[in-house]
């Protein structure tokens, strides 16, 4: 309850009246909140002991009225912003600050690569038939919407030069390789590794997806790859 200081009455009993009825309502609040924190922790005792059962439904109903007469009364409650002496409501100091807008769509991500793709009208459609005359450009419409791009495989092919003179070969070096001497990349064995340990989806799984892209790449070996790149401890599982 909001109390306006320069409208107080000047009558000490009546000032003494007011602090008694303003202390008896503090302590008749005091004791419901007392009184729903007791019941909640005993329902939540209940909750936790192997006894449960043995909660009434009367106690649950009588906790469930209480608790909803207490939400019945903050709600009927009126909400009073502070008054100057001619009882208006004061304005705010500043200029309103805008409302938060949950509603409506949400700006995509910004961090995710951006194509551009401008659709245009025909020559044709940029003449107007009825003045005889060509459209001019006045501005553009946008909008933005996601779009997957499937994961793609590729064949890597490592070139390595070759010099020689009267006495020496050289041989320019490629990368090293997770797996030395096998058609599998860093990419691809991460990619198996990751699907099926994060993702949690089985090599046999991940097979047919290799099928779908027109290549045979049988579980046996992507479950030999695991294990050479240091799938320790998960080798059984890794044959799933």
């Amino acid at each position: 309850m909001a109390i306006d200081s320069q409208h107080l009455p000047d009558d000490p009993a009546v000032l003494q009246k007011m602090v008694l009825d303003l202390m008896a309502q503090l302590d008749h609040e005091s004791a419901e909140r007392h009184k729903i924190e007791a019941m909640l922790r005993e329902l939540l005792d209940a909750r936790r002991n192997r006894k449960s059962e043995q909660l009434s439904v009367d106690q649950l109903a009588l906790f469930a009225a209480a608790w909803e007469a207490r939400q019945a009364a903050e709600e009927s409650k009126p909400t009073e912003g502070p008054k100057d002496p001619d009882n208006d409501t004061k304005p705010d100091a500043g200029p309103t600050a805008p409302k938060k807008n949950n509603g409506g769509r949400q700006p995509l991500a910004k961090h995710l690569k951006r194509e551009r793709i401008v659709h245009d009208l025909t020559d044709a459609e940029k003449h107007c038939e009825a003045c005889a005359q060509d459209l001019r450009p006045i501005g553009e419409e946008s909008s933005e919407r996601y779009e997957y791009i499937p994961a793609q495989l590729m064949v890597i092919e490592d070139v390595c030069k070759k010099y020689a003179c009267g006495c020496t070969v050289k041989t320019a070096t490629k990368p090293p390789q997770p797996i030395e001497k096998s058609t599998a990349g860093a990419n691809l064995l991460a990619q198996v590794i990751v699907a099926k340990t994060v993702d949690h989806l089985p090599l046999h799984r991940q097979e047919k997806i290799f099928e779908r892209h027109g290549v045979d790449i049988s579980r046996k070996t992507t479950a030999g790859g695991c294990e050479r790149t240091g799938f320790s401890g998960r080798e059984s599982r890794c044959r799933s």
